[in-house]
């Protein structure tokens, strides 16, 4: 058996498994079933078409743990089955028009979060604190860039706006700052421990 400190840096925690069919199918499957979970802890703010969900938390762990491929892989298939009409979206919503309202751009956002977290991971960046939680941070703000772009588009608003006034960083980023850097922050923690125990 092989040492985690032998392990080539373009791994993440999934390649500690040996590689097989099977296990991409249950790691790709498992996180997208992970994320339409964490979306049925949604909250809905009312001034907004933007509920404040898990699902972030479970894009970010994806990316982390996965890898690039593998993650965007399991957030292509989550937005996929939504799309199909299963009830995989906030509040049990699913079809093609949930998948292309006004969150459409955070769905896309999700599958490119993973991505590049992935990417990051494949590079040892979630083997550390600092740099695993830089790298969430990082997914975080691409979520945000995608979702507050369509949200602004789509709702016919702009971007930016003095306070009070209407705009998709008012609705789309500026309520759900706080909480996304708190859940950053948890699934920064959770991979480097997860190496720690691994290495004992």
């Amino acid at each position: 058996m092989t040492a985690i400190g032998a392990i080539p840096a373009r791994t993440t925690l999934i390649d500690t498994i040996p590689r097989s069919v099977a296990r991409d199918i249950v790691a790709v499957v498992g996180f997208a079933l992970l994320t339409a979970g964490a979306a049925q802890v949604s909250f809905t703010l009312g001034f907004t078409p933007v509920p404040l969900t898990g699902q972030t938390f479970a894009v970010l762990l994806a990316g982390g743990t996965l890898g690039s491929q593998l993650g965007a892989s399991s957030q292509l298939l989550y937005v996929a089955m939504g799309a199909i009409g299963l009830p995989f979206y906030s509040d049990g919503e699913g079809g093609w028009e949930a998948a292309t309202g006004s969150t459409a751009g955070y769905l896309v956002g999700f599958i490119v979060a993973a991505y590049a977290v992935g990417w990051l991971a494949e590079r040892g960046q979630d083997r550390q604190l600092s740099t695993s939680i830089t790298s969430f941070l990082a997914g975080s703000v691409i979520i945000y860039t995608l979702g507050a772009g369509w949200l602004a588009y789509d709702l016919g608003i702009p971007l930016t706006a003095d306070v009070g006034e209407a705009s998709a960083i008012a609705y789309g980023v500026a309520p759900f700052v706080v909480g996304d850097i708190l859940k950053a922050l948890l699934a920064g923690a959770l991979l480097p421990a997860a190496w720690r125990l691994l290495k004992r």
